[in-house]
């Protein structure tokens, strides 16, 4: 039985970039969410990119597929940030009125590495930031 293939995890300035070229089976998908949880799990970085670039087309159960991955990670106390998304698909994502909450995107992936670069907390835009109350002790 031949292995279909993996997407690439690659470690950069403590982020982990996830490069996602062309169309993924339902199996690949699936192997790509145990392989993110896994990579964070294994090498606590500060980021996860997911570069879509290479997608042409972002049908509703990809883009659900990579909502589920960004908010994992983020429970997992990593903030991500999607990039490269085609104009072609940003335009029909907002025409079938699919969202990905909680995640930043960039143009390229040059400018996602830059939103996810440290800084003061401050600095962050809202959706990176995990907000906890301050609580008074009683």
């Amino acid at each position: 039985m031949i292995q279909a293939s993996r997407v690439p995890i690659v470690g950069l300035f403590g982020n982990l970039i996830v490069s996602v070229q062309g169309g993924l089976t339902d199996g690949q998908v699936e192997q790509l969410r145990e392989d993110v949880t896994g990579s964070i799990e294994s090498r606590s970085p500060r980021g996860l990119i997911v570069d879509l670039s290479g997608v042409e087309i972002l049908d509703s159960y990809l883009t659900r597929a990579i909502r589920d991955i960004a908010l994992t990670a983020r429970l997992m106390g990593v903030r991500t940030a999607v990039c490269g998304l085609r104009p072609a698909v940003a335009i029909a994502l907002v025409e079938m009125d699919l969202e990905i909450p909680g995640v930043v995107t960039a143009l390229n992936l040059e400018r996602a590495v830059e939103m996810l670069a440290p800084v003061d907390e401050d600095e962050l835009p809202d959706e990176l930031v995990n907000e906890v109350p301050n609580e008074e002790p009683s």
